[in-house]
């Protein structure tokens, strides 16, 4: 790991201590870059492994609710194909589903294993690469940017100074992040996570002190869902792609979800739901109809439901899109089934395919790239296999 990116290096650059960013709804500065295409594409980090497994309930599989008998037991999902159900907390972007504007690929994962550390996770997920080599500090969206001949890169604001590792790199990209009520810097919360990833009575105290602050806000008439930062992010967003800007990613956490769970993911998905539907508002129809907005996570969580009502660190994962440039109203990938003897470790879902590799073939029918410089120098690695067909 490089000195850039070393745990003791931010550490001894910080000095403090705290509580989990991958618990908390803070969100990192958005970045957003100009390019020669006319299409649009938004990444969307979320922090905090989300439970795929909840988002999108495969509630055709016999086993599912052996595994999850209370998580199971809450308001019902909404039915998407007979086997696949999504959660209720989504239910304002059943629309975009009808209208094949909304997708999934589930059973997806990065490289990364077994550690399970929601740190190395996120870097290895926007650094694009197999494991965190030595020397590498830039991140795969920045690394397309270079790809592309050409490419007249315009920064539009910056406000913080926490860089989105995602769009790090050579290529001239700036941020911008809105005022929010939050006290702690994205520094400090994430440094508060690394703290508490390793003491775990520290982690669950912390949690709940979030939750029970969240669950506050959510109390005053829905305020912090309407006119959070998110908000005001995707908005942001979508006034940029609309002029010059084409490409952006900005990350919603808030999806560690070890206990409680139910309460905990509601109102990460509310957030995720509402700076999609912000994003298709601002863009509107023209802009909307050759966008693709993905949303990815560091890791899945366990199959099984531990004993606090939430779930653990686990493996398989799932990706969700939507605009109208990608092929929605369906659920992509292979699903391997949640038997004992299916699961990776016999604890979680096992993964069937790359997440680079799904990434990698969107930029392809964003931005033109070759597969070869996709494989070789955006993913490098990377096998992406036979088009999934993800774009229109």
């Amino acid at each position: 790991m490089s000195d850039r990116y070393s745990r003791r290096a931010f550490l001894a650059r910080s000095g403090i201590i705290g509580c989990s960013l991958a618990a908390s709804p803070l969100l990192t500065p958005v970045s957003v870059a100009a390019a020669p295409w006319d299409t649009r594409l938004v990444v969307i980090i979320l922090r905090g492994a989300m439970d795929g497994l909840d988002v999108l309930r495969p509630q055709g599989d016999p086993t599912w609710r052996s595994l999850r008998p209370s998580l199971s037991a809450g308001t019902a999902g909404l039915d998407l194909d007979g086997f696949f159900a999504m959660h209720p907390a989504l239910s304002g972007l059943m629309p975009l589903w009808q209208a094949g504007e909304l997708g999934f690929v589930n059973a997806v994962s990065t490289p990364y294993r077994d550690k399970r550390s929601h740190f190395d996770g996120q870097d290895i997920l926007e650094a694009g690469t197999r494991e965190l080599a030595p020397g590498v500090r830039d991140g795969w969206l920045n690394r397309m940017l270079q790809a592309v001949p050409g490419a007249g890169v315009e920064t539009a604001y910056a406000v913080g100074d926490n860089d989105l590792r995602l769009l790090s790199g050579d290529a001239r990209v700036s941020n911008w992040s809105p005022q929010t009520d939050f006290v702690l810097s994205p520094q400090a919360a994430r440094l508060m996570a690394m703290i508490t990833e390793a003491d775990p009575v520290m982690h669950a105290a912390l949690e709940q002190a979030d939750t029970l602050a969240r669950s506050t806000r959510m109390e005053r008439g829905g305020a912090e869902r309407l006119n959070g930062a998110h908000r005001r992010i995707a908005e942001f967003v979508g006034q940029r792609l609309r002029g010059d800007g084409r490409v952006a990613g900005f990350s919603i956490n808030g999806w560690d979800t070890h206990y409680n769970q139910s309460r905990i993911i509601d109102g990460a998905l509310l957030r995720l739901a509402d700076a999609i539907l912000v994003l298709r508002d601002t863009l509107t129809a023209p802009v909307w109809n050759k966008t693709a907005v993905i949303a990815l996570t560091e890791f899945g969580r366990t199959a099984r439901e531990n004993g606090s009502g939430g779930t653990d660190h686990g493996t398989g994962g799932l990706m969700l899109m939507a605009g109208g440039a990608i092929r929605g109203g369906r659920v992509h990938g292979r699903w391997p089934g949640l038997d004992e003897a299916d699961l990776y470790e016999r604890r979680d879902l096992m993964p069937t395919s790359d997440v680079r590799a799904h990434a990698g073939w969107i930029l392809r029918g964003v931005t033109g790239l070759d597969r070869a410089t996709l494989e070789r120098t955006v993913f490098p690695g990377v096998d992406m296999g036979r088009d999934p067909v993800l774009l229109r």
